[in-house]
């Protein structure tokens, strides 16, 4: 079809110059369907949330529950079906939280079906008529005018100084020019995509393609189909809960059998493995891991980086690479008039003369349309134009347009013929190459001088140092008119006004942010659709490379796999002129080496992108609604900087999970080890397991969280980020929690049990009833003694080194509130009918309470020497 001659098109598409009938386009769209995009089926909300009552975690819980009720149906009375109850409670919670989590609404498709156009006009009978987007079929015949969306894929049939906004779609900022030439297929200039726009001109287009088949259909699929990875964190906490609890229900069997040699009855043993697994399931951490995540987004909110899927905070900050539109990410989406040559010197466009006649062609030479919107009248039109009319200092009295010359891809200019006080005269601008040689003259310093070729010379070597530097070079040119005359050649004999330079300016905040990122070893890789000299010139201005390597997406989609792994070795790489799939392949590429890669975008193009990154970045206000609703986190400011503390707060929160881990786990030894001396040595049970659960989900759960809410070190963006395969749960972690703070928990617990034991009389090997006074307040004491010792081991694991009492920390006022909240639940476990009668428990006297308070500094001693031990190494 590239090649058909538009006579031969009509006959391809069964088409004719007055359009379809209209009895012809409901056969067609019986036979193709709406224009629309189609939705792929995903999973069914009801199995996603069944799934999260059914992995390996939840599992282990459900055998405990089902345990537990066995034990209560065949021994009732001994308060396992409590026990019952409770762990389905647990599993409850962590099911709905966890799915909670994972939701997310897919928005991307409505998004894209909002960004196509609702109405357009077609000729249907040879009349124009109008009609909803999704009416239209192959072989409709479209008249589009300035301003107006490109409804389907069509190719242009006539054109009037077309020019299209393609950003959206390609990531290209500089309006594109269409006219109707035909050309080989990498060189198309009359073809209409969907999801542009018309910025200037009127056209009449066929259309070839419509919904899915389109480019933007194509975009639609790569969108839905790009398989969202498990974010690092995700997969830390599935490695993390399948270990522990298969541990946990190992170790439960284990016991179970030792227990049955060592002669104890197999209903006590049963107790005891279902204690084992309870005690050493952490059934808050999931619920906890949510929270924290929440509590995360919150901050970051405050910051303009609106989280939409929360375990994005954490992969952010695990972020090694940032690949980064270009186009309204790092700079700001709008033309800038940014250097002039006027005069024989390149100068700023304030230091202008006044009576340069660069002002008169910039006010006069465009094909901008006023329009009234609510805030007030704004100029509509070509970005560039909006640019030089908006530098013009003094507005010149208006003048009457008599002629226009318009734009066009061959003559490379446009010229404008106005009527003024001093008589008919001729304003163009266009690219130098195509301006300069109709001038014969200059304007210089408010006189007309002759122009010869060496001047012309002078100027486009001036053209080319300007454009080195990004800029978008046009030259504007004038010359009077007779009042009666020629027609033809009127763009001849031209003065030269002077070159005007323009750019799409970069954020201020950018340059900044660009170099906190390098300092925390985040490597930042601009990808865009824009040209590589504009994209090199601004990697230079924002200190992003010294010197790029500029890569573009025809030398790309050249490249092999493994020619793209050597290539993503260079340092400073910038890919240019890049397609939407092309930019999921560097995305996918990166990966590959390990790297966890955030990809930042606002366009249409970047939403694959988006989507398959491990964290995808759209920008709030400028970003289109597909960018959005593909990405994990919207930057409510468009700010690149706004990255550079969201990154701070996503390290913070692994910091923050390793101190609330290393916190809820310290405890599972005080609650295991009391289950062993009960088999090993044939002791009263310290702990029951209702008691156990008091721990886990209740005077735990605030002070956890108050971990997960402390504020990020003062050094954490001087770090480079974690690798991926970092555990969020080391083994200097682990054995901190289990073999030190954990064994001076127990120690504690245990030794508080024995007191109360022995100060009530009881004797070696005798085994108390289970509402025996002294039984209930050994076990009791032993609860109590456990809470107290995690209040002190809350301060302890702010900091892996640092002192207790070292100024590094932070204010946080929830660790307090935790602490008060623990302390409260536990008089109110000890001190209320309702708790005795719930947790099994009994009011314990004041020596009890000063044996367990004076363990407390103990345990904070011998923290203190430890951190002071490692701080040395």
């Amino acid at each position: 079809m590239s090649l058909h001659p538009i006579g031969k098109l009509y006959t391809h598409l069964h088409s004719s110059e007055q359009g379809l009938t209209q009895s012809e386009a409901v056969l067609r769209q019986a036979r193709y369907g709406p224009n629309q995009l189609e939705k792929i089926a995903g999973t069914p909300l009801f199995i996603r949330l069944f799934r999260e009552f059914t992995h390996f975690f939840a599992l282990i819980l459900w055998f405990a529950a089902g345990l537990a009720f066995f034990a209560e149906w065949r021994d009732p009375g001994q308060g396992m079906a409590t026990l019952g109850y409770a762990v389905l409670g647990v599993i409850l919670i962590n099911g709905v939280f966890s799915f909670w989590q994972e939701y997310r609404a897919e928005k991307a498709l409505a998004a894209l079906n909002n960004l196509l156009p609702h109405h357009t006009t077609a000729l249907r009978d040879g009349h124009a008529v109008q009609l909803m987007v999704a009416e239209l079929v192959p072989g409709d015949v479209i008249l589009l005018a300035a301003g107006d969306d490109v409804p389907a894929d069509c190719r242009l049939i006539e054109a009037f100084g077309v020019r299209v906004n393609t950003a959206n779609l390609t990531g290209e900022s500089r309006p594109q020019s269409r006219d109707t030439k035909v050309a080989p297929e990498e060189l198309r200039q009359d073809i209409l995509h969907a999801g542009t726009s018309l910025i200037s001109g009127d056209a009449r287009a066929i259309v070839y393609a419509i919904g899915m088949h389109t480019e933007f259909g194509n975009i639609a699929r790569l969108t839905q189909t790009a398989a969202e990875p498990l974010s690092p964190l995700q997969k830390e906490i599935m490695r993390l809960s399948r270990l522990i609890a298969l541990f946990a229900t190992l170790l439960g069997i284990s016991f179970f059998f030792v227990g049955q040699v060592l002669g104890l009855s197999f209903w006590a043993n049963l107790v005891f493995a279902i204690g084992i697994i309870v005690a050493n399931v952490p059934e808050g951490l999931l619920p906890t891991v949510t929270l924290s995540l929440a509590m995360a987004t919150q901050r970051m909110a405050k910051k303009n980086a609106l989280v939409r899927h929360l375990p994005a905070v954490e992969t952010l900050g695990a972020a090694s690479v940032i690949c980064s539109d270009k186009t309204g990410t790092l700079t700001q989406n709008r033309m800038s008039l940014r250097q002039c040559y006027c005069s024989g010197a390149l100068v700023s466009p304030g230091e202008l003369p006044e009576d340069a006649p660069m002002f008169d062609v910039m006010q006069y030479c465009h094909d901008l349309r006023r329009i009234e919107q609510e805030g007030g009248a704004v100029w509509q039109g070509d970005p560039m134009e909006i640019a030089l009319l908006m530098s013009v200092r003094t507005v010149r009295e208006h003048v009457k347009r008599q002629d226009e010359i318009p734009f066009d891809t061959e003559r490379k200019r446009m010229s404008v013929i106005c009527d003024t006080p001093l008589g008919p005269i001729l304003y163009c601008k266009g690219a130098p190459e195509s301006v300069l040689p109709l001038c014969s003259a200059l304007w210089l310093n408010g006189e007309v001088v002759p122009l010869d070729e060496t001047g012309r010379a002078n100027l486009l070597a001036v053209q080319e140092q300007m454009a080195e530097k990004g800029f978008r070079v046009l030259a504007l040119a004038y010359r009077s008119l007779p009042a009666e005359g020629i027609e033809t050649q009127r763009e001849t004999a031209l003065i030269f006004a002077g070159l005007a330079g323009l750019i799409d300016p970069p954020r201020e905040a950018v340059p900044a942010a660009i170099k906190t990122c390098h300092a925390a070893g985040i490597r930042v890789i601009m990808i865009t659709g824009d040209h590589p000299q504009t994209a090199c010139a601004l990697a230079r201005e924002i200190g992003l490379a010294v010197d790029p390597v500029a890569v573009t997406g025809d030398r790309l989609r050249q490249m092999s796999d493994t020619d793209l792994q050597l290539l993503l070795h260079e340092p400073e790489l910038i890919f240019a002129r890049t397609a939407a799939d092309q930019k999921m392949r560097i995305v996918q590429a990166l990966q590959r080496r390990g790297e966890v890669v955030a990809v930042t975008g606002d366009g249409v193009n970047d939403a694959p992108a988006l989507k398959c990154a491990d964290v995808g970045i759209a920008m709030g206000l400028s970003g289109t609604d597909v960018a959005k609703a593909s990405a994990d986190i919207i930057l409510l400011d468009d700010n690149f900087a706004s990255i550079v503390a969201a990154v701070e707060e996503g390290r913070a929160v692994f910091d923050n999970l390793r101190k609330f881990l290393t916190y809820i786990l310290t405890s599972n030894i005080p609650e295991m080890v009391p289950y062993l001396a009960f088999v090993l040595f044939k002791i009263p049970l310290p702990l029951t397991i209702i008691q156990i659960l008091a721990v886990d989900l209740g005077t735990d759960m605030l002070p956890a969280l108050a971990l997960g809410a402390e504020r990020p070190d003062p050094d954490t963006m001087q770090r480079p980020p974690r690798a991926r395969g970092e555990r969020l749960l080391s083994w200097a972690a682990l054995l901190r929690a289990y073999l030190f703070l954990g064994v001076l928990e127990a120690s504690a617990a245990m030794a508080v049990f024995f007191f109360v034991l022995q100060g009530g009389g009881w004797q070696w090997g005798v085994v108390p009833g289970l509402h025996d006074t002294l039984y209930l307040q050994a076990t009791t004491a032993c609860l109590s003694a456990i809470i107290a010792m995690q209040v002190v081991n809350v301060f302890l694991c702010r900091h892996a080194q640092a002192s207790v009492f070292s100024r590094t920390h932070r204010r946080n006022r929830l660790i307090w509130y935790g602490v008060a909240s623990e302390i409260l639940l536990l008089l109110l476990i000890d001190y209320t009918p309702w708790g005795n009668a719930l947790f099994g428990t009994m009011p314990i006297g004041a020596k009890v309470w000063l044996l367990i308070i004076a363990f407390m500094p103990v345990m904070l001693l011998m923290e203190e020497l430890r951190k002071a031990v490692v701080r040395r190494k």
